[in-house]
């Protein structure tokens, strides 16, 4: 575990913070689909992700999810950082966008951390910014994007993190994440498959022009 930390944290953290988070955090690989989070639990340890992406989702009381953000290498998830530091039940839900490695840190070094180390400080801070900037860019999308202009770029991300430009996800799928129904958004594939920017295959989405 020490050489992924090192590759993945060692140009934010100090060489004594890599080793305490050898020591302490808890590796775990997680498949594709694999919740780590559901609403309503607490939460006892953050994720740092070594590999792959996760997917940060909010859920309503009728179990309806919209996509907020996606995690990938090297990031954190602010909402895990508010919940383990006050000691508050999740708000939020996270799923394995793909298979994905990552070290659970305990909440209690994580206290201990942010006052004897400055990089896991700034780390902390930054993650919260980051975070924020994102989840505005979502609220924004919902208030002031089409919902083709919204679905253009929620496949604009997936290609991104998944680091493939062919989505292997369902139109239900594609729906549940952009709160809308099914219908819609297989009538606005079609029309960006016409306009050229995706293919429509039998079993995935490849992306061609976006």
């Amino acid at each position: 575990m020490i050489h992924e930390l090192k590759n993945n944290y060692g140009s934010f953290f100090e060489t004594d913070l890599i080793e305490e988070i050898n020591q302490v955090g808890v590796f775990k690989e997680v498949p594709e689909g694999f919740e780590l989070i559901r609403p309503g639990s607490y939460i006892k340890s953050m994720p740092l992700i070594i590999s792959g992406a996760i997917k940060i989702l909010r859920q309503d009381e009728d179990g309806d999810e919209l996509l907020l953000y996606f995690l990938e290498t090297g990031d954190t998830c602010a909402m895990t950082l508010s919940c383990c530091l006050g000691h508050h039940k999740s708000e939020i839900k996270a799923i394995a966008e793909t298979d994905a490695k990552l070290v659970m840190v305990p909440v209690e070094k994580m206290e201990e951390w942010t006052t004897k180390y400055k990089s896991w400080r700034n780390f902390v801070f930054d993650s919260y910014h980051k975070r924020l900037i994102e989840a505005i860019e979502t609220i924004d999308s919902i208030a002031f994007l089409k919902m083709d202009e919204r679905l253009l770029k929620y496949l604009k991300d997936k290609s991104k993190v998944n680091s493939d430009h062919v989505i292997h996800n369902t139109h239900q799928e594609i729906a549940y994440d952009l709160h809308t129904s099914r219908v819609v958004v297989s009538r606005l594939l079609k029309k960006l498959e016409n306009d050229g920017k995706v293919k429509l295959n039998r079993n995935n989405i490849e992306v061609i022009n976006i």
